[in-house]
């Protein structure tokens, strides 16, 4: 039985791999489309700068602020005993859909160029009126890529629409990415103790960047919440007791908007001061010694200034596993603009670019110390081969295999190719 499962895993992957193909083909042709004076994106930005004075690190000091622990004792004891990773796993809300099966406007969400190896869609029903955001994996936990024997990716949602309480909501997609059956999710809702642990608020706030670390899920949050960076812990998960649209307690339990767990906030960072850069996208670097966390700064869609991208080391002592050391060890200045997605792997720095409106494509570069390279459209001029709505890159260092999010589309593809691709 073992063989014949793997068998059909491999035979669905090479149906795949032919379906995005077609699709990638398709999209290829609507590129070739895109006029000469659309070919430009954005001049060339040149190489990183190394920002190295005080007034530029200093800023970018972590402020960290912990959740007392008799607050999250108290709202275990209301709620009951928290679960694990498993456990939501095991209690799946859904199924994604394979590439083959989704809509046509969902798959023009995918890049051009490098073509997606592996795309799952997202319902309409369970995410009508949310907005997708960050993705991370647990890959990103742990080097082995599982956390225990489940491959998991986590998936950011922000709510769009809705009432005056609703919007600002976000939650997370657990998703068993080693299904024999396919992807299957379970919606948890990320929240914040109050009254010392006898309630709790939704995150007000989008979810623009996520970094799944051991036990610690670490999520940037906009100006809702004062750019502040949220810490949860994975084996924390508490089951609510109400379905309901509320959020805390209410007669008779605990309600969750609709899902039916909640992740409580364990701690917080904020950067030093006033006016100081907030990060906006983040992702994990599994190639620096120790592990580092990467961030570019969060600006307005209006603003045409530099980007600042830093990176801060992961704690090496047990106390501070899975949490960060206060001070950044490297700051860059890059000269690209409305960057909307980060990773850093060895020396290069992989930064996603929104060009024109939401629906338009975007470009992808990658940039070091040396100079920079966008991808290209096959043998097209235009650089707009990217998704235009990604809004964040995972890299799941087992497999070798970039993560992200668009639309309603859920997709991977290796790094090697995003590479190959670069002009």
């Amino acid at each position: 039985m073992r063989h014949r499962g793997r068998h059909r895993r491999r035979r669905r992957g090479r149906v795949l791999r032919a379906g995005l193909a077609g699709t990638a083909l398709a999209l290829t042709a609507a590129a070739t489309m895109i006029s000469a004076s659309q070919a430009t994106d954005a001049d060339d930005p040149g190489a990183l700068k190394p920002l190295t004075a005080s007034s530029d690190t200093a800023p970018l000091r972590l402020t960290g602020h912990d959740v007392p622990g008799a607050a999250l004792g108290r709202l275990a004891e209301g709620m009951g005993r928290p679960v694990g990773v498993a456990a939501v796993l095991a209690d799946p809300d859904g199924s994604l859909s394979d590439a083959e099966d989704c809509a046509e406007d969902d798959r023009r969400a995918l890049p051009v160029e490098p073509a997606a190896t592996q795309a799952y869609c997202w319902p309409g029903g369970d995410t009508d009126g949310w907005r997708p955001g960050a993705v991370t994996t647990s890959g990103d936990a742990d080097e082995d890529g599982r956390w225990g024997e489940h491959r998991v990716i986590l998936s950011g949602w922000s709510r769009s629409t809705g009432s005056a309480a609703e919007q600002g909501l976000a939650r997370v997609a657990f998703v068993d990415a080693g299904d024999s059956a396919g992807p299957r999710y379970t919606w948890a809702l990320l929240a914040v103790p109050e009254d010392g642990g006898r309630d709790y608020r939704g995150l007000g706030s989008t979810v623009s960047g996520m970094v799944w670390y051991q036990d610690k899920l670490l999520v940037t949050t906009g100006r809702g919440e004062g750019g502040a960076l949220y810490v949860y812990d994975l084996d924390r998960v508490q089951r609510a007791t109400v379905e309901s649209p509320s959020v805390g307690r209410v007669p008779g339990g605990w309600s969750a908007a609709g899902a039916r767990y909640v992740l409580p906030a364990v701690a917080s960072y904020r950067t030093n001061g006033a006016g100081a850069p907030q990060p906006g996208g983040i992702s994990l670097d599994r190639s620096t010694a120790p592990d580092s966390l990467v961030a570019h700064e969060a600006t307005p869609a209006e603003e045409d200034g530099p980007t600042r991208l830093w990176r801060y080391s992961f704690g090496v002592e047990p106390e501070r596993a899975g949490l960060l050391e206060p001070d950044p060890v490297a700051v860059y200045e890059t000269e690209l603009t409305h960057v909307r997605s980060v990773l850093s792997y060895r020396s290069g720095w992989y930064l996603g670019r929104m060009t024109g409106t939401p629906d338009e494509r975007g470009t992808l570069w990658r940039q070091d110390t040396e100079g920079a390279r966008p991808i290209r459209c096959g043998a097209d001029e235009t650089h707009r081969c990217w998704s235009g709505e990604a809004a964040s890159l995972s890299y799941w260092q087992e497999t070798g295999e970039v993560w992200s999010q668009s639309g309603r589309m859920l997709f991977a593809l290796p790094l090697a190719s995003v590479d190959g691709s670069l002009e």
